[in-house]
Formats: C-alpha cells, structure tokens, sequence
C-alpha cells in the first residue's frame, strides 16, 4: 500500500462528498493535506461546481481549514472561461449564473446580455444556477431553441447535500434537452478531458503523475481514467462500494475516506 503514489506530483480532490458535506469538513482532511503537503505533493481543488468563483471557493476552503498558501483551486466555471476566450463563435452570453458569477464574468471582459436585451445573446452559458428561476428558463430555452451556442459547465445530475441531494447542472440540462431536444454543444467538467488540459499546463506537469481522488464514479473516476490520472474512490460521499463492484469500473485504490491516503504514499 506505502507507496502506491509515491510518485504523484499533484492531488486533485473533488470537494463535494470528499473533503466535506454541507459545509463540515469530512474526518480529519485537513491534517491528511498537510501531510501530503509535507510530502512535497501540490494539493488542487478540483470541482465541477459552477454555483461559486475561485475566490469564493478559497475563502470557504479556508475556513475549514483546507486551503493553504500555494494550494491550486480549479472549477469548471474558470475552465469554461477559458475554453470560451478560444471559441470564435461565442458572442453576447446570456449566463444561467448566480449574480457573483456573472460578475465574475464581466470582469473576466466578456459580454454579457443586460436585462432587457437577453433575445439578443447568441451564447448560453449554463452553470449551477442556485439563483435559478423560471423566467430565466423560458428566456435560455428559447435562446437555445433558436440555435444558440449552448455550452454547460459539468453534467452532474445532483449535488450532495446532508439530507437528500439537490439538482444540479445535469438535471438542468436534462429539462431543456426534454424542453427543446438539444443538448449542449460543450461540456467542460469531468468527465470530459478540459479540466485535466487546464491544470497539467497551470502546473507544468504531465497527466501520468497526477492523481483525481473523488467519490463519484461517473465523474471523478471517469474523468480521472480517461484523462489518464491515477484514480481514488472514496466513499464518504456518492458511491458505495456496491456501487463501485457492479459499475466495472476499474480504479487504483477505493478507501472509505480521505484519511486513509496518506497511507499510500
């Protein structure tokens, strides 16, 4: 077991159901970062959650005393950012996007649908809405319908939540492919390979010696897999290990939570 990744260069976590839950740190996470940090291993936070920025993300991970200077955050919405700087045919957004991030992209200098000009955007950006309402659905379905550029953050159906799970992106873009029978023509989280691009060249490394840890198999370990990462599960959050057994899925190392990491290195 000692050893397994020892020569792993950078840590990716997921947060949601690996780190914490509802906002309370899962077993003792924080200790198992530093001694991983010790280690000389660079930890990233890597998260298809779209409903926060970076900053906020920071801010949060601090508070439970997770984040540490020369930690590396990554979520889907600054991996859309920059897919779309490259993308010739994304014009005026329209942004399914709570109020902090739409300014977030507006500093970020793209052009964003003011109120009362929306029909004119020939991009929908999709994110986790936690702002959403029913008006902003009707205004993006139409856009979409019409022939939009139609680009979502993540495809995560749910998040997970203390009591039961809430819907997310996934469950979004579920309503508006029932809705207008398209779906998006980009999705950046996991499992799709952007976020692995994104990070490997922030950090100058190859994708060989970096490692997804998560609790998701659809997801983190999928993307982990075909990005070509060595992959943990973990199980404190989504994924039993039932599940893991009659998925078929094949990964490094299933552990009941991120304290039992350090072990293997």
């Amino acid at each position: 077991m000692e050893n397994k990744f020892g020569k792993i260069k950078a840590v990716l976590f997921d947060l949601d159901g690996t780190l914490y839950l509802d906002g309370v740190i899962i077993g003792n996470a924080d200790k198992t970062l530093d001694i991983l940090r010790k280690k000389g291993v660079k930890i990233v936070f890597l998260t298809n959650n779209s409903s926060c920025t970076d900053d906020e993300y920071g801010k949060k991970l601090a508070r439970l005393n997770l984040y540490k200077q020369g930690d590396f955050i990554c979520s889907s919405l600054t991996v859309a950012a920059e897919v779309m700087k490259e993308d010739k045919k994304v014009g005026k957004i329209y942004p399914l996007a709570t109020g902090e991030v739409t300014r977030y992209l507006l500093k970020k200098g793209y052009n964003i649908a003011n109120k009362g000009e929306e029909y004119t955007a020939d991009t929908v950006l999709l994110t986790f809405d936690k702002e959403l309402s029913y008006d902003k659905i009707v205004i993006a379905n139409r856009l979409i319908a019409g022939g939009a550029r139609y680009i979502a953050t993540h495809p995560d159906k749910v998040c997970p939540a203390k009591y039961c799970s809430i819907p997310d992106a996934g469950s979004f873009i579920a309503l508006f492919k029932e809705s207008n029978g398209r779906d998006p023509d980009i999705i950046i989280g996991k499992p799709y390979p952007y976020m692995a691009e994104y990070v490997a060249q922030k950090l100058s490394t190859d994708n060989e010696y970096m490692l997804m840890v998560g609790d998701r198999l659809y997801t983190d370990m999928a993307f982990g897999i075909n990005a070509g990462l060595k992959t943990a599960l973990v199980l404190s959050g989504e994924t039993t290990f039932n599940d893991y057994e009659k998925s078929g899925i094949k990964v490094d190392a299933v552990i009941k939570s991120v304290d039992e990491l350090a072990e293997y290195f």
